[in-house]
């Protein structure tokens, strides 16, 4: 259960700050899915931590139960297969980042997302 606590608190801080990001206009996927499609190197770097993230995630917190931990696995998983397909087809992020519009719901969604894992992991002890 620490390791699901400390995920969580991990997981809440990036996608919280993600969403910030996004709402103050700081963060663009659009330029992001750019910058990756100028940079074969960052584009097989992201890739290789998505990858190494989500195998991370899977070796300590493959967790299938019938409470919030499984959500820490399921975004475990995504890591790895996001990560594998952006090795496989790095094109794929420029061609969804052509149909991203700056959006006040995605953003509302990573800070809801964010303060899901932040009260599992910092008011669930």
């Amino acid at each position: 259960m620490e390791l699901s606590i400390l995920t969580s608190k991990i997981l809440a801080a990036i996608y919280i700050s993600s969403g910030v990001g996004i709402l103050l206009g700081k963060i663009n996927f659009k330029t992001i899915a750019e910058d990756l499609d100028n940079s074969p190197a960052l584009t097989f770097i992201s890739g290789a931590i998505a990858i190494t993230v989500g195998i991370f995630l899977l070796q300590y917190h493959n967790i299938w139960a019938n409470d919030w931990t499984v959500l820490i696995t399921l975004v475990g998983w995504a890591f790895l297969i996001g990560g594998i397909m952006v090795l496989i087809f790095p094109k794929m992020l420029i061609y969804f980042g052509k149909f991203y519009k700056p959006s006040p719901v995605w953003a509302i969604f990573m800070i809801s997302f964010g303060l899901l894992f932040g009260y599992f992991g910092f008011f669930m002890q």
